[in-house]
C-alpha cells in the first residue's frame, strides 16, 4: 500500500522587499491571495494540507478566506520565530508515518508534476531536494574583500517543495535548532539519515521576493 502524503506549506514572511502593507503571501496574484494559489497545486496530491502562519495573521488570512469564498480544506498551525520552529509546529500534526512535503507558501507556480515526482523519489530514498543548474557566474568571497571564481557546474541552486519520509523528518526535527539551518534538507542532513536525492526543479518555480516576482508570476501564468 502506498504511503500516505501529506504538505506543510510554510507562509510566515511579512514581505519587507516588497514595499506592501500585506504580507507577500496574501498579496494579490490574478484576483486572489499568493497563498490560495498554492494550496490548490498541493491540495490533489495530498490527503491533508498544514498551513503555517503567525499567530498574527491567521484573522486576516480567515477574512480572504471568507471574501475570496475559498473552502479548500486545511489546517492552520503557529509559525514560531524561525522557520525551523515554523515546520515543526506544522509536523506536529502530523502522523509518525508517511511522507511529508514542504514547501514555501510563495511559491504559487510550482507544477503538480513537481509535487508528485517529488513524493515519488522521497518514497524510495527517503528525502528529496528540487533543484536547478547555476546560470550566473559565481565567486567565493575571501578575506579582506578578495574573490575567487568556482566552477558553477558543481552548484545547484534549491527550490521546494523539499519532500521526506515522514518519520525520518520527525526525527531530524528532534534536534535542537542551529543557525546553519537554512531549510529542511540542512536539518535533515544533520541528522545524518541518509542521503539526499536531487530531482530536476523548475525554473518557473520561483519565490515571490520583490514587486518584480509578482510581475513575472503574473507573466508565468499565461
Amino acid at each position: 500500500m502506498a504511503p500516505h502524503r501529506y504538505a506543510v506549506i510554510v507562509a510566515g514572511g511579512r514581505g519587507l522587499r516588497m514595499g506592501a502593507e500585506l504580507p507577500k503571501q496574501f498579496l494579490p496574484l490574478r484576483g486572489e491571495p499568493v497563498l490560495m494559489h498554492t494550496l490548490r497545486q498541493f491540495a490533489p496530491e495530498v490527503e491533508e494540507l498544514i498551513l503555517i502562519l503567525p499567530a498574527d495573521q491567521q484573522g486576516l488570512w480567515q477574512e480572504l478566506c471568507a471574501q475570496h469564498q475559498f473552502t479548500l480544506p486545511h489546517r492552520i498551525a503557529d509559525g514560531g520565530a524561525t522557520r525551523f520552529e515554523s515546520v515543526r509546529s506544522g509536523l506536529s500534526k502530523l502522523p509518525e508515518q508517511g511522507l511529508v512535503a514542504i514547501h514555501d507558501g510563495v511559491r504559487p507556480l510550482v507544477s503538480r508534476a513537481l509535487i508528485r515526482r517529488t513524493f515519488e523519489v522521497a518514497e524510495t530514498s527517503g528525502a528529496a531536494l528540487p533543484a536547478c543548474p547555476v546560470t550566473d557566474s559565481l565567486r567565493l568571497l575571501g578575506e579582506e574583500g578578495t574573490s575567487e571564481a568556482v566552477e558553477r557546474a558543481r552548484y545547484r541552486a534549491v527550490q521546494t517543495p523539499q519532500t521526506f519520509d515522514l518519520s525520518r523528518l520527525h526525527r531530524a526535527y528532534e534536534q535542537p535548532f542551529s543557525p546553519l539551518f537554512t531549510d529542511d534538507a540542512s536539518v535533515y542532513e544533520a541528522a545524518h539519515l541518509g542521503a539526499i536525492t536531487l530531482v530536476e526543479g523548475e525554473e518557473t518555480n520561483i519565490k515571490l521576493t520583490t514587486p518584480r516576482d509578482l510581475l513575472l508570476a503574473d507573466l508565468l501564468l499565461d
